[in-house]
């Protein structure tokens, strides 16, 4: 039988971030909707077992090379190696609608779980800006109603061609192409780098 992913603290999942490297992945984000009126409503017993019924969710559904971990008190992260961003969104909605499904009839109706979805090389290139990502997919579940999980859809650019020349538009187009990323991401790294070169003197 294979081992169920374990439960990592929040050092121990950005280790098993930082190893991966450029490695294909997807990274969710999950939060708990509401978890604050949960110990309002029902003490802080009741709350940490909703985090123990959720972890126990997340390490019976998830497959096993994945890694959980738990970045804050409501909030873990996923790590999916070798997995594209589609099988990695079915997977968080699954997970979403199971943990809806199971949820203890005393926890006020508020409480729920949103999750965002991000993945390597597509939308991003390093552990921070994957973060990143899977946390305005997050945000956006939760703008769209919570309880829900949604894929990290990159901001749309608007470059004009009054502004920048159709050959540098043509260029930056076939490099997006040719790295899977979409125009905005190509120059959103372009202007990290030339902001940390600048900072470095």
């Amino acid at each position: 039988m294979p081992a169920r992913p374990v439960i990592l603290r929040p050092d121990g999942w950005q280790a098993a971030l930082a190893q991966l490297g450029q490695a294909p992945l997807s990274v969710a984000r999950l939060d708990v909707d509401h978890f604050a009126q949960l110990g309002e409503s029902l003490g802080r017993t009741e709350a940490e077992g909703l985090l123990r019924s959720l972890e126990r969710l997340l390490s019976a559904e998830l497959p096993s090379g994945a890694v959980v971990g738990q970045i804050s008190e409501d909030e873990y992260a996923v790590l999916l190696p070798e997995t594209s961003p589609e099988t990695a969104l079915r997977l968080m909605d699954m997970v979403v609608r199971q943990f809806a499904r199971h949820r203890d009839p005393r926890w006020p109706r508020s409480v729920g779980l949103s999750a965002g979805v991000a993945a390597q090389p597509a939308h991003a290139r390093t552990p921070a800006e994957l973060l990143l990502a899977a946390d305005e997919a997050l945000h956006r579940a939760k703008r769209e109603g919570r309880g829900r999980a949604c894929l990290y859809t990159p901001a749309k650019m608007v470059l004009k061609s009054n502004y920048y020349p159709r050959s540098q538009l043509d260029r930056l187009k076939k490099r997006a192409k040719a790295e899977g990323r979409s125009e905005a991401d190509v120059l959103r790294a372009a202007l990290e780098a030339y902001l940390a070169q600048e900072a470095q003197g």
